[in-house]
């Protein structure tokens, strides 16, 4: 693909091959990102003195020293002011487009309205907002006042919403008066001011105009965007490292954790993804299905935007009114790059291929996914029947805290289904085994050894947490929790979460290992694999399934899962358990919360749930746990000290 952003770079650089783009990259990080500052335009008010600088250690390795800019116009400045910027589409049909200078302007309004009610550089602004062009308006605004935004999940309560705003100390919030879900109108501004009660530092509520005009106000505190007038705002050039956002991520106790992203870092590193990894090209339309309390949120905006292309936005449910509506939408808006989560792609393939097949996708010419491991069967549906066997599979992988990918395919090498591909560009990743020793053909620990412009910065005032979390498995090294492995090869593969592992009488096993053999049977939708305490075996294998549409979850079924699960690892590690149930607990980037369905099996605290994306998900599990029969409660009888049946 000679045309491809990547082979381009090559071309400029005299690289011949990918493989030594890759190597040099992560061998030479500091003329690497140098030189995709340069290729990509990306404009520092001052330049950067030094690219990198570990003096402080790697843990507080710094990027770009000496030099000043802002994301905001490193993202508005160059976008064609008569050419999409923003394209946009509502659950109810509603369609809004904003150029580049119509998005320039209300970002400048909003910088104005909020500057005139004292907001400062340094303040903490909550962004609590649905997906639409006001969001994008909105960040950006913030990023030229100098402060930095908190992106808090849509659908939070306001319990959630309030710890974040108190965690940051935020003066302002920025929200809408409502939404609409499933047709249905959610009231997004009471949420807002039942957190704002319990945040005494917020003096200032912005509120967006969204469908809910009946909106309780606060005289004083509250004001209408509708009400600012438009004023000019020239974004103010700060230093590299000024923080640009504060992402919170749930943690397994009951504090969420503030990861910090930095202007010239974050936007440096996701504007060389979205133009490397997923190849979006200048004038290109990428959407991904995400919301701004999702790392992808920040991600998608200020790297389409960076990368010069056109940013979709959909806000609401991808199968409303029907489960055509996400490939009606990227039809309509003639989308270039899609980005997907498994999980969502379980979902709507249970419909068929026929609502796909309906609607004209040959716009498509990337597709894209991250959030969690995928199954094969899934992967193929996706590349086949939506992709229509043309389009690459980029199949990414990162976190909050990295504030980008680790692993990614890019459209310039051969794939294999499912695989990551291998470590991003510039990113010095490796898999180690308990000793930290590097592996290759068997499943270790996902680690990166060197720094990268996108790592958080620590977490918001606790950086021995920050040390403890992430620095102390092996010094030196950025211990990520994830299991991966390196095939022959040389693609590479995830296998969950690391602190998911299940050790049946000294085994360890991946919950992915068994949750893959089981949704691979033609009647299985998901499974989740969680590990329960036994005074024998330390722990046993309890299996939870979600059936596919129409089918009957019986004891048949149950019979042929365990034999499934034996054929392939082993008796050892036939399941106690196999359970039915309507859903599985997830947060709101589609990973299951196995931590979760864990402590509801031993009636044990489940730590942070703020991330969880359906609460009536627990009650399901709760009842799978008391309605086992036949063929399960035999199989489990005696075999664990879970709750019983």
């Amino acid at each position: 693909m000679r045309e491809s952003n990547v082979a381009r770079f090559m071309a400029e650089q005299d690289i011949d091959d990918f493989a030594t783009l890759v190597a040099r990259s992560i061998a030479e990080p500091e003329w690497f990102w140098d030189a995709v500052v340069r290729f990509l335009g990306l404009p520092f008010d001052t330049p950067y003195e030094q690219v990198l600088d570990t003096t402080a250690g790697i843990e507080w390795a710094t990027w770009f020293g000496g030099g000043r800019c802002n994301a905001a116009t490193m993202c508005l400045d160059h976008l064609p002011p008569d050419e999409p910027a923003v394209i946009w589409e509502g659950e109810d049909g509603r369609t809004r487009t904003l150029s580049g200078s119509e998005l320039r302007t209300l970002t400048d309004r909003i910088a104005s309205g909020l500057a005139a009610r004292g907001v400062k550089q340094g303040d903490a602004v909550g962004l609590f907002m649905p997906m639409v062009p006001e969001t994008v308006a909105a960040l950006f605004a913030i990023a030229e006042l100098g402060a930095f935004f908190l992106p808090i999940f849509s659908g939070y309560g306001a319990d959630a919403v309030a710890i974040r705003l108190q965690d940051a100390g935020a003066v302002a919030v920025v929200t809408a008066d409502g939404f609409k879900r499933r047709g249905k109108v959610v009231a997004m501004k009471e949420t807002a001011d039942a957190a704002v009660v319990q945040a005494p530092t917020v003096h200032t509520v912005l509120v967006v105009s969204n469908g809910c005009p009946d909106a309780p106000m606060h005289d004083g505190r509250d004001i209408r965007l509708d009400d600012l007038p438009e004023a000019p705002f020239d974004a103010r050039p700060v230093d590299s490292e000024h923080p640009l956002f504060v992402a919170y991520t749930s943690g397994t106790t009951g504090r969420p954790k503030g990861a910090v992203h930095v202007h010239a870092g974050f936007t440096v590193k996701v504007a060389e993804e979205v133009a490397f990894q997923t190849d979006l090209r200048r004038g290109e339309r990428l959407f991904w299905l995400t919301d701004i309390g999702w790392i992808m949120g920040p991600w998608e905006i200020v790297g389409t935007l960076a990368a010069g292309g056109t940013l979709l936005m959909y806000d609401g449910a991808p199968d409303y009114p029907g489960p055509d509506r996400l490939w009606s939408f990227v039809a309509r808006h003639r989308v270039n790059i899609l980005g997907v989560s498994p999980t969502l792609i379980r979902a709507l393939m249970a419909h068929g291929d026929e609502p796909v097949r309906a609607h004209d996708l040959s716009s498509l010419r990337v597709l894209a996914s991250t959030g969690e491991p995928w199954n094969e069967g899934p992967w193929r549906w996706y590349f086949d029947v939506v992709g229509g066997g043309r389009c690459p599979v980029v199949n990414i992988s990162g976190g909050t805290e990295v504030g980008a990918c680790f692993l990614s395919p890019h459209v310039v090498q051969p794939l294999s289904p499912c695989s990551l591909g291998g470590p991003a560009l510039g990113m010095a990743i490796d898999v180690f085994d308990d000793d930290g020793r590097s592996l290759r053909g068997e499943v270790g620990e996902l680690v990166c050894t060197k720094p990268w412009p996108g790592m958080t910065r620590g977490l918001y005032r606790d950086p021995q947490r920050y040390l403890d979390t992430y620095w102390s498995r092996y010094p030196g090294v950025w211990w990520h929790g994830d299991f991966a492995s390196v095939g022959d090869d040389g693609q590479w593969f995830l296998h969950g979460r690391s602190d998911d592992t299940i050790k049946v009488a000294g085994k360890r096993l991946g919950p992915a290992e068994v949750e893959t053999v089981v949704v691979a049977h033609p009647r299985v939708l998901e499974a989740a694999a969680v590990g329960v305490p036994d005074e024998l075996k330390g722990e046993t294998l309890w299996v939870f399934v979600v059936p596919g549409p129409g089918v009957e979850p019986d004891d048949e079924l149950r019979a042929e899962l365990f034999g499934c699960v034996v054929d392939a690892l082993g008796p050892s590690f036939r399941p106690a358990q196999v359970r039915f149930t309507t859903a599985l607990p997830k947060t709101r980037s589609a990973k299951v919360l196995r931590r979760l369905i864990r402590s509801v099996v031993t009636g044990s605290a489940p730590g942070d749930l703020s991330g969880l994306e359906d609460p009536g998900a627990v009650d399901a599990i709760a009842a799978a746990i008391a309605g086992v029969t036949g063929a399960g409660a035999a199989a489990g009888a005696g075999a664990s000290r879970g709750r019983s049946a």
